[in-house]
Formats: structure tokens, sequence, C-alpha cells
């Protein structure tokens, strides 16, 4: 269960497992534009607020927005299922 106007973590995961080759360009703009927004609540979500769920999920998909490679980023490229682009 994800908290009120953040990407679950089942949609994360299905996300980041495919290869973002065999995405169209609608799943990958979907993607990035579901990103962001979920960024974006990240941030303006009060730690204290959220649950222990999303709290895990915003550390392991790289949410504290400090610019870094998240760890998902970081296994997809290990195992070669991101794009070319690197933080």
């Amino acid at each position: 269960m994800s908290d009120t106007g953040r990407q679950s973590m089942t949609d994360k995961t299905a996300a980041s497992m495919k290869p973002d080759s065999q995405k169209s360009m609608t799943e990958q703009a979907t993607e990035k534009v579901k990103g962001l927004s979920d960024s974006a609540a990240s941030t303006l979500q009060p730690q204290s607020e959220k649950s222990t769920t999303q709290k895990a999920g915003d550390t392991l998909s790289g949410n504290s927005n400090e610019g870094q490679e998240s760890l998902t980023e970081k296994a997809k490229h290990t195992m070669g299922l991101g794009g070319g682009e690197r933080k």
C-alpha cells in the first residue's frame, strides 16, 4: 500500500524490471511523469507522516532528491537494463 499521491512499491518494481529498450515511448513518458510526481510528493511529505513501507521505498528508489543515482538505478545499470543515462 502506498501513501496518498505516491506510487506503490509494486508499480515501481514492475516498471524497473522491464528494460527501457523494450518500453514504448508512451510507457517511458508515463513512467517519467509518475516518477517526477512521486519524487515531488516524497519531498513535500514530512518523514513523520510517511508509512514504514513508503520510507523504505524512498530509500531504495533514491527519492532523497540529492541528485544521486538510486539503488534501483544502480542495479539496472549493473544488469544492463537501464538506458544510457547515468547520474
